[in-house]
């Protein structure tokens, strides 16, 4: 066998697997559900043009200089005292509204990613290990976590970054927001990533082939990864699906009450509570298109994760 034939080789199972997936109960139900489409389609639009901000806005809306005080509070394009390139308007400060959402959606997104990940990984581990070892720690891990729960969300996201704002330099503040927000966001999300993975740990621990790989003597940080892991994503990813709506609305409260993103950087919330300001002054336009685009996206998450559960729940199928 030549040596580019044996190259190919790999190439054929993957293409199988890649076709059997397509081919799978999966794509049949997300393509025969109108709900579903529209609203991946949805995200992946708004997710392609936050990426693609620089290029498509005509304003940089984090560069001040950029910024002209003589264009503040123009009203969208298509009424009577609009002008272009402001297809949204602007806001007192000057800046384009459809140049901030694309900015904003990009910083919001990316905060709400990152922290849903952060604390699916802190939820794994802490629910592998008091699944698996149980005892004490288990014992102690879930009190952690009970306490956690004990405290509102949102007064312990606060404190987080209130407390990482006044260790950090004033002139370092604004560039660590983006991390703030995530860590306080991903503290208090945890928990329930860590229930679901003890709960589906503590099941799977007592089947034959967790049973068989201790007879066998392997690491017991193996078994958790390789045995158990696999067998408990499925509820860990619908969980995080279905969260990630809540982290991205929760920066934007952050941001909103003035503890999120600053106003040099604005993020979508961020960008609510500057037009909120104005909003009964007749600048209604600088709060209702950050306002829409941030329900259209919580929006499409969630019935986006609302399909994955009904998807993946084998008792519905």
């Amino acid at each position: 066998m030549s040596v580019e034939q044996t190259a190919k080789m790999p190439a054929v199972p993957r293409l199988a697997r890649l076709k059997a997936f397509l081919d799978g109960d999966l794509v049949y139900g997300f393509l025969r559900t109108p709900s579903a489409v529209i609203s991946a389609i949805v995200l992946l639009v708004i997710a392609l043009t936050a990426i693609a901000a620089p290029l498509l806005s005509p304003q940089d809306p984090y560069d001040l200089t950029q910024l002209y005080l003589d264009k503040a509070e123009l009203p969208p394009i298509w009424t009577a005292e609009g002008q272009a390139p402001y297809l949204l308007g602007t806001d007192v400060q000057g800046r384009d509204i459809f140049s901030a959402i694309l900015y904003g959606s990009r910083i919001s997104l990316m905060i709400g990613f990152a922290s849903v990940i952060v604390s699916v990984m802190i939820g794994i581990v802490v629910g592998l290990t008091s699944g698996y070892v149980g005892g004490r720690i288990d014992n102690l891990l879930m009190r952690i976590g009970d306490l956690v729960l004990s405290i509102p969300t949102l007064l312990v996201a606060i404190l987080v970054s209130a407390i990482f704002r006044e260790l950090l330099p004033v002139s370092m503040r604004d560039a660590f927001t983006p991390v703030i927000l995530t860590t306080s966001i991903a503290i208090t999300s945890w928990v329930q990533y860590a229930r679901i993975v003890r709960a589906s740990t503590m099941v799977e621990a007592r089947k034959e082939y967790v049973l068989a790989a201790r007879i066998l003597r392997l690491p017991p940080l193996r078994i958790m990864l390789t045995h158990i892991l696999p067998n408990v994503m499925t509820a860990v990813l619908v969980t995080a699906t279905l969260n990630l709506g809540l982290a991205i609305l929760a920066e934007a409260t952050l941001s909103f009450l003035g503890v999120g993103m600053p106003v040099t950087q604005p993020s979508l919330g961020t960008l609510i509570r500057i037009g909120n300001q104005y909003f009964f002054s007749g600048s209604w336009w600088v709060v209702l298109f950050p306002a829409l685009q941030l329900s259209l996206i919580i929006l499409a998450v969630n019935l986006l994760g609302d399909w994955l559960r009904d998807a993946l729940n084998p008792k519905l199928r």
